[in-house]
């Protein structure tokens, strides 16, 4: 490593030095001269070029993850994976609990909601690496199991300022077209008919 500053390094690679953006107070604990090992990200946007580096697979796969999530930018992303390791991340997730991720600058209760929900079903991997998961939801029947993804989701679009009555139609509408049976999956059908204004999945107001 060449140089580093507070969330960022700058590494020696062929003989060129490259910015590597990197979670703050984590990676970024590196001095000048250590040798760094990192798993990368490319971020390419019509005007940028951005690397984003991280000390493990399960922090690079948790950025892909975010940055999937609709609100959340690869600053955002990165924000989350500064303040919470990947097990935080999972049992946040797990739990249905957004509160966490509102203790990353910029990110409110809404964007926090959604990411608990986007993500749910997503960290099976993760939890694996991270030892976050014990399996034990998947004791239950997979029609209980739907009910309850379903009520999540419904919470979900409540906590993101639907009404409950639009929130209940569009989940049983998409549900009854086919929606995908993971939160992910459902939240993104309902929302897509909520945003869409389809007869009966807007409520009042939001």
């Amino acid at each position: 490593m060449l140089s580093a500053g507070a969330g960022w390094l700058v590494v020696g690679v062929g003989g060129i030095g490259l910015r590597v953006e990197v979670p703050s107070g984590r990676v970024s604990q590196a001095v000048p001269g250590d040798e760094v090992a990192l798993h990368t990200s490319l971020v390419v946007r019509e005007d940028s070029l951005t690397l984003f580096g991280f000390r493990s697979e399960d922090e690079l796969a948790l950025f892909g993850l975010l940055i999937g999530v609709n609100g959340v930018g690869p600053r955002s992303a990165l924000g989350v994976l500064s303040v919470l390791a990947p097990a935080d991340v999972v049992r946040a997730v797990a739990n249905e609990d957004a509160k966490p991720f509102t203790q990353v600058s910029g990110i409110g209760p809404k964007t926090a909601k959604l990411i608990a929900l986007s993500l749910s079903g997503k960290l099976s991997g993760i939890a694996a690496l991270a030892g976050g998961g014990d399996g034990a939801a998947s004791a239950a029947p997979a029609g209980d199991a739907a009910a309850e993804t379903a009520d999540a989701v419904r919470e979900g679009l409540v906590g993101l300022g639907w009404q409950p009555q639009a929130a209940e139609r569009a989940v049983d509408d998409a549900r009854a077209a086919g929606a995908p049976e993971d939160s992910a999956g459902l939240l993104r059908a309902a929302l897509a008919l909520l945003q869409a204004g389809r007869p009966g999945a807007r409520g009042a107001g939001r």
